[in-house]
């Protein structure tokens, strides 16, 4: 027999997954309601210039992703002893290293391989 007491009694030690209640799920979908009605606005009004209208879409696309992780994914720091919210996070470093290194390698090979393109002072 085993002399911890817990086993005695049939104590599991189980990861429990934090439980959403339905103020959670109300609170999430009001949110993203209003995250995605102020980009369609901004977008009929026009109160912005294109390049500032992209921009304030793109923050309140990753405040909507950061929403939808927390309130209907329930990722936080407690979800699985913090694993998920920390493997999320290294994949986000990843793709960010990915893609900004992608765009750097193919900004270089177009400057460097094609430098005719480039040079104006050149043309007729």
């Amino acid at each position: 027999m085993s002399a911890d007491p817990r086993h005695a009694t049939g104590e599991h030690h189980e990861i429990e997954m934090p439980h959403a209640s339905m103020r959670d799920y109300v609170i999430g979908f009001l949110l993203s309601v209003i995250l995605t009605a102020i980009p369609f606005w901004l977008v009929i009004e026009r109160p912005f210039g294109a390049g500032a209208t992209a921009a304030i879409i793109m923050v309140f696309a990753m405040i909507q992703i950061v929403v939808h992780m927390v309130f209907f994914l329930h990722m936080t720091p407690k979800a699985e002893g913090g694993w998920s919210l920390t493997s999320l996070v290294f994949t986000i470093i990843v793709v960010v290293i990915m893609l900004a290194g992608s765009l750097w390698v193919m900004h270089h090979l177009n400057t460097n391989m094609m430098p005719s393109m480039h040079d104006t002072s050149q043309l007729p």
